[in-house]
């Protein structure tokens, strides 16, 4: 049962991986926008930097190894 359970939790395909590498840029933006009223200026900007760059290399991983595991 457990093993069930468990492949829900597996990336199979590019678009399941789009999918999740969206909701994490959805996260991203959502709180780079708190960063950006909590400090302004160049400081807010640079976390709001930081927040998009985390998505981009968080995704780059997971697409490079969804074809490694095909």
């Amino acid at each position: 049962m457990l093993h069930r359970i468990g492949r829900l939790f597996i990336i199979k395909s590019k678009f399941e991986a789009f999918l999740v590498i969206f909701g994490l840029a959805n996260g991203a933006v959502e709180r780079g926008t708190h960063y950006l009223a909590a400090y302004p200026g160049a400081a807010g900007k640079l976390l709001f930097g930081a927040c998009a760059l985390a998505v981009m290399m968080a995704g780059g991983h997971i697409l490079d190894s969804l074809e490694h595991s095909a």
